[in-house]
């Protein structure tokens, strides 16, 4: 039976009480005290739905708070996570900029001394072999003298590039002074490595710039020495020194080799 049906019936019921020609009946008062339990539990049941669905509304309230907060300590995650991502994507950004500056040339953004020295220091203790090559511009500083700084700096730049095209992926490159240059050859003996400086300077003859609507050129003196066995590195470039000397000495726009 559905609960309409339910209803019409004690309606139905509670007609039949009501008229007085049923008052006397021997069920009457039997009827009218089923009708009124049954009333009863009605309300009784109707009462402990409206505290389930108040309860179920509790729940979902709670649920909701529940979700509500969660998802906004989640948000806080989420953007403290970025914040974090962020400062230590800064901080390698830094961090790799620090390490460029201590072992680059802020200008030409070859390598330092210190690096050189610190890749020379390896080579040695590893027993490797090398050869190294200074290279001087020849006649830097009539060019600053006659142009200015500024344009020597932009000669500095472009010469560094040209280097970097032309010289190998194991080879090192570096700012050794004002307009001084260093080559680090490991695994390179003397006879490669003049084939390699004289293709660079070569190409570094090639270079030109612009000041007021003067092309300007120049060459490179070079001085190599192979590492000898044994001999430390300060000494390898001692000679690759003498040698550059040399090759001024005796006209500039020249390689010249280091005893053996």
């Amino acid at each position: 039976m559905t609960r309409r049906d339910e209803q019409a019936l004690l309606e139905r019921v509670e007609a039949l009480l009501a008229e007085p020609d049923h008052a006397g009946h021997p069920l009457h008062e039997a009827l009218e005290a089923l009708a009124a339990q049954y009333r009863s539990q009605q309300h009784q049941l109707e009462r402990l739905i409206s505290i389930s669905d108040r309860y179920q509304q509790l729940a979902l309230e709670a649920r909701q708070v529940t979700q509500k907060r969660y998802e906004r300590s989640l948000r806080r995650q989420q953007k403290l996570s970025r914040i974090s991502d962020g400062y230590q994507a800064m901080m390698r950004e830094r961090n790799q900029a620090l390490h460029q500056a201590s072992t680059h040339d802020p200008l030409t953004q070859l390598a330092n001394r210190r690096l050189i020295d610190e890749r020379l220091r390896q080579l040695e203790a590893a027993g490797r072999p090398y050869t190294l090559a200074l290279l001087d511009i020849d006649r830097f500083k009539s060019i600053n003298d006659r142009h200015g700084h500024d344009v020597g700096d932009r000669l500095l730049v472009a010469i560094a590039a040209t280097m970097r095209e032309v010289l190998r992926e194991s080879d090192l490159c570096g700012r050794w002074g004002g307009e001084e240059f260093i080559l680090l050859l490991a695994e390179t003996r003397l006879d490669e490595a003049r084939h390699i400086v004289e293709r660079l300077r070569e190409r570094v003859s090639a270079v030109t710039i612009t000041s007021c609507e003067e092309r300007l050129s120049v060459t490179l003196s070079a001085g190599i020495s192979e590492h000898r066995l044994g001999e430390r590195h300060l000494t390898t470039l001692q000679r690759a020194d003498q040698a550059l000397l040399e090759a001024k000495r005796n006209g500039r726009d020249r390689c010249l080799t280091a005893a053996r």
